[in-house]
């Protein structure tokens, strides 16, 4: 069912497919008239955990019923318990709460600047990667990679030197070519970028840390998207040895519920004092406490490693299915692209998806299908996923 309007009062910086749903339970949403859609997508890796968990629904009831908002010029006690669980999940040492994964980069790359003054520097900047994507703040998208998102802002564009991702050497090279380089900035995985892992693996983040060390750089991570279980580690970083001196998150942090977080730990531990930064409602007793409820679920039960199980099922299940037309697949855990050839017409896929499968995908870096999954996806759910795909793409290439 889709929503009618002869006008509508949003403003058109989105264009929605036509289906509006009602409510959602599991790995599933299911319109007015109760049509179930597989959800493949879970609002672009936000519902990890699937659709309405009964735990996090009960944690958001019993704390709307009890306080929600008090700001933070009081101590939170459930601010204080989720950043304690997500420091010690990430291994870093203290949290900034923001409201999205854009205001999350947003106090990253002020982090940047203002370890770059500290410094004594003029104009500092910030390597980041080609293809990449940052949020649609200021500073954020000015270190997003895509002209469309940019374009008519005026964004900061001298402030940021682009490099190929996974290519160690253009960041040594970077580091010999330009002056004032306060931090490099990327995603474990680019994910609106096409899905995209450096051809080294996560071993490269090892090795832009290994350069960022020798430069007295800001090694920070951008896990908006990989966070929070969603590649089969708490943070994707964690298939290394790699350790952050920022580390921002977002998305599955909150399960549907709006939070990011940047953290911080070695060089960057002390930047921000009194003063330096704010959120009003960053980090309130609502939000709080859906993080540590998402937290003492991740880190307490198999879901992560069901990741891991059915994201490898889902993968070798559509090489099968597919590699004689082309087809191929990358990721981890539930985040998995499905490459189809380069000349492939994408532009309908997503909506005969959800016309003649009942499935909800996403196209990514033009040719890709973007799969986010919830983390606890069934067996049977994942055996749908892949037969309702399969025929999708089949018919798509026949």
């Amino acid at each position: 069912m889709s929503v009618s309007a002869a006008h509508s009062y949003i403003m058109p910086t989105y264009s929605p497919q036509p289906i509006s749903f009602s409510r959602g339970e599991g790995s599933w949403l299911y319109t007015a008239d109760n049509t179930p859609y597989l959800d493949a997508l879970t609002g672009i890796a936000v519902c990890g955990l699937g659709h309405c968990h009964p735990q996090v629904t009960e944690a958001i009831q019993q704390q709307a019923a009890t306080l929600v908002h008090t700001s933070n010029l009081f101590q939170i006690e459930w601010q204080e318990k989720a950043a304690e669980a997500l420091c010690t999940a990430a291994g870093m040492d203290s949290v900034f709460f923001a409201n999205s994964g854009a205001e999350a980069n947003e106090a990253a790359l002020k982090m940047a600047r203002l370890y770059g003054h500290n410094k004594g520097y003029t104009h500092p900047k910030v390597i980041v990667m080609e293809r990449s994507f940052h949020g649609r703040t200021l500073l954020s998208v000015s270190a997003t990679a895509n002209p469309k998102a940019r374009e008519g802002f005026f964004t900061l564009d001298d402030d940021f030197i682009r490099v190929p991702f996974g290519d160690i050497e253009a960041i040594k090279k970077a580091a010999t070519e330009h002056q004032q380089i306060t931090a490099v900035l990327l995603e474990p995985i680019q994910g609106e970028g096409g899905l995209n892992t450096a051809k080294d693996g996560f071993s490269y983040l090892e090795q832009v840390q290994a350069v960022c060390d020798q430069n007295d750089w800001l090694f920070m991570l951008d896990e908006v998207q990989t966070g929070n279980g969603r590649t089969g580690q708490y943070f994707a970083h964690q298939h290394s040895s790699a350790k952050p001196d920022v580390l921002t998150t977002a998305k599955g942090l909150g399960n549907g519920f709006p939070i990011g977080a940047c953290m911080v730990r070695g060089r960057a531990r002390d930047l921000f004092q009194v003063g330096s930064h704010g959120s009003t409602y960053g980090g309130t007793p609502l939000g709080s406490r859906v993080v540590h409820t998402v937290y003492t679920l991740l880190s307490q039960t198999d879901i992560m490693q069901n990741a891991v199980i059915e994201g490898d099922y889902i993968q070798n299940n559509l090489t099968d299915e597919l590699k004689s037309l082309g087809v191929s697949t990358r990721g981890y855990g539930m985040m998995i692209g499905v490459v189809l050839p380069e000349a492939t017409d994408c532009s309908t896929l997503v909506d005969e998806a959800r016309r003649t499968e009942q499935l909800i995908i996403n196209v990514t870096g033009s040719h890709v299908v973007r799969l986010l999954p919830p983390l606890n996806l069934a067996r049977s759910e994942s055996d749908q996923l892949i037969e309702r795909l399969s025929r999708l793409i089949k018919n798509k290439l026949a």
